[in-house]
């Protein structure tokens, strides 16, 4: 460019030249885009979000029937160390490389601490001293968690009312489902229920923990793996040390059988599909499940072992419908469009 006077005028760019640098800027490699996450989940996201809420909904009744039977730590050293084995298996049986590079270990063994090995066995021992019912509904607290933690720790999931409404709106129907009777006891075991929220809060920051994986370029089932094979070399020692289970009775064949429902479909296959599902649609959307939890407990326990359902179960139903509402934000975009259209 030349400057004269106060005239200024621009050295004229060939149309190969110009061309030439397009593909060269198109070619460059944009370190700063990061992975889109989809705020609004589309129909695929919805199925793995259902399907999440069956496998897990069932997950607090094999808890109660196994820390029976089976002190919380070692529960928790079986059920990762046969849902690792389970992934190991499965991924040779694909010829399927575990592909975990050494630089990801250090976040898997972070991952495999705060969404196994510390909730697993909170929740164990908390189960212990509280109502399964009770658990759940503490549970139910971990997209609230997740909402705080994502806001603070990432750029792509900020707070906004119409999420802090919805997981309102949803905790609200898991409370009235669960009723007043359970609610009341609330105060009482404050440990157990304290280990809980801890629980649903160590959820939550793993939930986010575990996005860094998709920029790693990682694959749900190779995450998965490392996580629970990670997860069951942190128990090891402590169940060995503090539960000694040599010394204990062998547990009963219902005791093995929920811990292997555990293992394999609540951790293993539950897993990958969770995993999966924060790729996707992100940290928050994905706790979502924990808000279904407790009425697919009682829908199922209602299609397959005679319950009835009160009208609290529907009023409960009906609130977290709301709340996942208000959290696609679908609905209210649909709503906001039509009413322009309405008064015209």
């Amino acid at each position: 460019m030349r400057v004269t006077g106060k005239s200024t005028y621009m050295k004229p760019v060939q149309p190969s030249e110009f061309e030439r640098n397009c593909a060269d800027a198109a070619g460059a490699p944009d370190v700063y885009v990061e992975p889109v996450i989809r705020t609004l989940m589309n129909r695929s996201d919805w199925i793995i979000l259902g399907t999440l809420a069956v496998i897990w909904g069932g997950a607090f009744f094999f808890i109660g029937v196994a820390v029976r039977h089976v002190p919380p730590m070692t529960y928790v050293w079986l059920r990762l160390t046969i849902a690792a084995a389970v992934m190991w298996i499965f991924l040779k049986g694909k010829g399927q490389p575990l592909d975990l590079p050494r630089e990801a270990w250090g976040s898997i063994l972070l991952l495999a601490l705060l969404n196994n090995a510390l909730p697993f066995t909170l929740f164990g021992w908390g189960q212990t001293h509280i109502a399964s019912g009770l658990a759940s509904i503490l549970n139910a607290t971990t997209p609230i968690w997740g909402v705080l933690v994502a806001h603070l720790l990432t750029r792509d999931e900020r707070m906004s009312p119409r999420k802090v409404a919805g997981v309102l709106l949803g905790f609200g129907g898991v409370a009235t489902m669960i009723g007043p009777s359970l609610l009341s006891n609330i105060g009482t075991d404050a440990l157990a229920q304290l280990a809980c929220v801890i629980a649903s809060l160590s959820y939550a920051l793993a939930a986010v923990w575990a996005r860094r994986f998709r920029r790693m370029g990682l694959s749900p089932m190779s995450v998965t793996t490392g996580q629970l094979t990670a997860g069951a070399v942190i128990m090891l020692p402590m169940a060995l040390f503090i539960d000694q289970p040599w010394a204990l009775a062998m547990p009963p064949i219902s005791a093995w059988a929920a811990i292997a429902a555990l293992a394999v479909f609540c951790t293993a296959f539950g897993y990958v599909l969770y995993f999966r599902l924060i790729a996707t649609s992100g940290a928050t959307n994905a706790l979502l499940v924990t808000l279904l939890v407790p009425p697919v407990a009682i829908l199922l326990g209602a299609m397959f072992l005679g319950e009835q359902l009160a009208a609290q179960d529907f009023a409960g139903l009906g609130l977290i419908a709301l709340g996942l509402a208000a959290i696609d934000g679908r609905l209210l975009s649909l709503l906001r469009v039509r009413r322009p259209q309405t008064a015209a």
